[in-house]
């Protein structure tokens, strides 16, 4: 796959890779491209979450139930 970039972009990417926190162009633009991807799929479950019917109460007696489920999970 070839991307073509404007000059102002083709030189920013070169700034980041001249950085030296990337060694190619390609790999800059994998990371964003992962980035881009991550932010992609939590803004799907932030979403979903905000659709979905109200759940538990996190208050003092929500934490203390999942303390226990998780100390009897890590006895097992």
């Amino acid at each position: 796959m070839n991307i073509s970039l404007p000059d102002s972009l083709k030189a920013f990417v070169e700034e980041q890779v001249a950085r030296g926190d990337y060694s190619t162009s390609s790999e800059y633009v994998r990371e964003l491209l992962r980035r881009e991807q991550d932010r992609s799929r939590l803004r799907d479950v932030l979403l979903e979450g905000a659709s979905s019917a109200p759940g538990a109460t996190a208050d003092d007696q929500y934490f203390r139930q999942l303390r226990k489920r998780v100390e009897a999970s890590a006895r097992k």
